[in-house]
């Protein structure tokens, strides 16, 4: 079982609320098959993701992080192994998970306030719960003044910012998000990665989130999965144990160099082993 690593303020490790798995990944393998040849995306990829950790699963592009995401969402499967969630075997898509897409998933029909209503609405709560929800998640991504707004009329980041406040508006037990910051201006991604980092810091969600950027999967996880390709596999494990309350100039701090330097080594070794 994989050690906790949630920190308190200063850093050190918490194993306290930890002593759970909220997923298991056993053995999984994934094979395509083509009209020509098999191809295996995922090779016995095993993980443990405990309750309330926020890990990233970084690697190039076509090692199967995407399709690993699928499969903790339901809406793919495994050729071999399981995945257990609560102890359960995932067979499909569930309410127990929210996620959140690199592209805008967002109802263009629908104002920015009535997006985030949406799950909300089809669950037994009353209208006056759903609307201190929604403005609750309107005030914590800083849009209460486009709470009439349509997509069209938001930028980038706030649309993502939406799709984040939709999710999580349904209490979802784990929040899966396929680099939802890819498509952003650097800017804007750092000020996205900071908002979302602060929302976990509060409401403590068990998040995955699937990144090529080795900077922003150190920033915002406290545990990170390595992957290789050809097959997708786990090169390697990395606890983060930097301060809990993350700031952008962390980035440049020694600590975070060096988490940055291995494993870019890692993803770029010809054994993918970090020295």
């Amino acid at each position: 079982m994989s050690k906790s690593i949630l920190e308190d303020q200063t850093g050190m490790p918490l194993e306290a609320n930890m002593a759970s798995n909220k997923i298991i990944a056993r053995h999984i393998f994934k094979d395509y098959r083509t009209k020509k040849k098999e191809v295996r995306a995922l090779q016995d990829i095993n993980i443990e993701i405990q309750d309330n950790e926020f890990v990233c699963i970084v690697g190039p592009s076509g090692c199967g992080k995407s399709t690993l995401l699928k499969i903790l969402a339901g809406l793919d499967f495994p050729t071999a192994g399981e995945i257990l969630l609560n102890g359960k075997t995932i067979v499909g898509p569930g309410e127990d998970r929210g996620m959140v897409f690199q592209s805008y998933t967002l109802f263009p029909w629908m104002t920015v306030e009535e997006n985030i209503k949406f799950g909300l609405k089809l669950r037994k709560i009353s209208a006056g719960e759903i609307q201190k929800i929604v403005d609750s998640y309107l005030k914590k991504i800083h849009l209460e003044e486009f709470r009439k707004s349509y997509p069209k009329e938001l930028s980038g980041g706030m649309k993502q910012r939406v799709a984040i406040a939709r999710a999580l508006a349904n209490s979802p037990e784990v929040l899966l998000m396929d680099e939802p910051f890819g498509a952003l201006d650097p800017h804007t991604k750092e000020q996205m990665q900071l908002l979302l980092r602060e929302i976990w810091e509060v409401e403590k969600p068990t998040i995955v989130f699937i990144t090529h950027d080795i900077d922003e999967a150190i920033f915002l996880a406290n545990k990170v999965y390595v992957m290789s390709t050809n097959p997708g596999e786990i090169a390697e494990e990395e606890g983060i144990y930097l301060p809990f309350r993350r700031e952008v100039e962390m980035k440049d701090s020694q600590q975070f160099i060096r988490l940055r330097k291995k494993i870019n080594r890692i993803l770029y070794s010809d054994d993918m082993t970090a020295n």
